[in-house]
């Protein structure tokens, strides 16, 4: 026989085939939304830099929330914008702060969402930086200290799951001796281990205020060109230090590091697919270049292809609605 007996497209032929054999499938369940939330009264403000994204104030959070879990989506992700910053980023860990109030409030409404929150000083202090500066530079065993503080304050409001995103070395290990110290040895951490200096975090930087006053953030958050390996010397120390969960950052951009997460450590891995990632998606359907489902439903399915099982995703209602067959917009 002179053909190959071997047919890849037997497996194409139909629409029923193509799904009795899909190896790679997106679900609700894999899903987080993020949120933001400022100071204020009854806000649901548009966030100029991020189509069909909200800032929140601490009263209107928990409908969002009840919104989310309607659609089965498991988790949110909180990040904070303050009423005043300062030096230290002293708000960061008030009783009263903006993210711990919001945590109360959709405990209150819908207790059985997970809430992850944000540990970071970067939206909170007057200079934009994650840590504390000294002499112009990252003072990191410092900021250790106050991200335990962020994360305390953060389990005693009700978070389910903290999430240190400053790129301190030995900050999960503050963080958890805290919380084990203080009784929360339940709540976890998921660590944004490989978190990389991108040029796609810009629309984020714009929504949570959190732009550097000078300087950039290369001396912590990782560098592009980095081989793979330290990447995963990143995950491995976090894990060792006591995170339950790691995180790659952002996810299209590298998805091989994802693919060797997922191959190296047998623990959940989550992705973010960031603010940039998010809006040239957005953008280039706007512009009509694109088709803005069919191509949201093919990146975050790369995604999962590549190891990641928690996506992490401002596409995650309109995903959750396509899952769930409902309307979108």
């Amino acid at each position: 026989m002179s053909f190959p007996k071997i047919r890849m497209r037997r497996l194409r032929s139909s629409d029923s085939m193509r799904r009795l054999v899909r190896q790679t499938a997106l679900s609700v369940d894999d899903l987080v939304y993020p949120l933001f939330v400022r100071e204020g009264k009854g806000l649901k403000q548009p966030i100029k830099s991020m189509t069909d994204c909200f800032h929140f104030s601490p009263d209107t959070i928990a409908a969002e929330a009840l919104e989310v879990a309607s659609l089965r989506i498991p988790a949110v992700l909180l990040f904070g914008l303050p009423g005043k910053k300062d030096d230290i980023g002293s708000q960061a860990w008030a009783e009263d702060g903006v993210v711990q109030r919001s945590i109360r409030e959709i405990k209150k409404a819908v207790p059985e969402l997970l809430v992850i929150t944000d540990v970071c000083l970067c939206a909170y202090t007057d200079h934009g930086h994650c840590g504390l500066v000294k002499d112009g530079k990252i003072d990191n065993d410092p900021t250790c200290e106050l991200l335990a503080k962020i994360a305390l304050s953060h389990a005693q409001a009700g978070a389910d799951i903290v999430a240190p995103s400053d790129m301190m070395d030995g900050r999960v290990r503050y963080i958890r001796e805290a919380l084990e110290g203080n009784g929360f040895e339940n709540v976890a951490i998921m660590s944004y281990a490989a978190k990389y200096a991108s040029a796609f975090y810009g629309p984020f930087r714009d929504a949570a205020e959190s732009t550097p006053a000078f300087g950039d953030r290369r001396t912590y958050q990782m560098d592009s060109a980095a081989s793979a390996e330290q990447a995963m010397a990143e995950i491995a120390l976090d894990i060792e230090e006591g995170a339950d969960i790691v995180m790659v950052k952002p996810a299209l951009a590298y998805l091989d590091i994802i693919y060797r997460a997922r191959q190296r450590f047998d623990c959940p891995l989550a992705a973010y697919n960031v603010s940039g990632e998010y809006m040239m998606v957005k953008s280039a359907a706007a512009a009509g270049l694109l088709d803005e489902k069919a191509t949201t439903l093919e990146v975050l399915t790369a995604i999962k292809r590549a190891g990641a099982n928690i996506l992490i995703t401002y596409f995650a209602k309109d995903v959750a609605k396509v899952l769930l067959d409902k309307p979108m917009g």
